[in-house]
């Protein structure tokens, strides 16, 4: 099947870190750009972190930036994202998508040819 699966969510303590995965299944990830998403119940989609196809550039959302670092291995068909100094605003289910429209690029929805189901960040003490 064509999808995308994350994996690495998990409940940990404020301070803790994290690294989530993003892993291709059925199609190989060289000539997309990956974004991450994070959204909590009943509250807007926020977008978290973009790399583009090469992994060349990237950008991050002002509230995680220092703290999370975007980066991917198309030799693996894998994008990760490393949390650290994590906080407990930083709860929420994070996403995959993939896209070839460039980072810079203002998208919708319909643009990202893949989406992951999520995994659940929960930040705790």
């Amino acid at each position: 099947q064509l999808q995308l699966v994350e994996s690495g969510g998990d409940l940990v303590q404020p301070g803790g870190s994290l690294r989530l995965s993003c892993a291709a299944s059925g199609f190989t990830l060289d000539h997309y750009s990956i974004r991450w998403f994070r959204q909590v119940p009943w509250k807007e989609r926020e977008g978290v972190s973009c790399i583009s196809s090469s992994g060349g550039s990237s950008n991050y959302a002002d509230s995680v930036k220092g703290r999370f670092t975007i980066s991917r291995d198309n030799a693996k068909n894998t994008v990760y994202l490393t949390m650290n100094s994590l906080k407990p605003e930083d709860t929420a289910v994070y996403y995959c998508a993939a896209t070839k429209e460039y980072c810079s690029a203002y998208v919708g929805y319909w643009d990202f040819d893949y989406w992951g189901k999520g995994t659940l960040v929960t930040v705790s003490s």
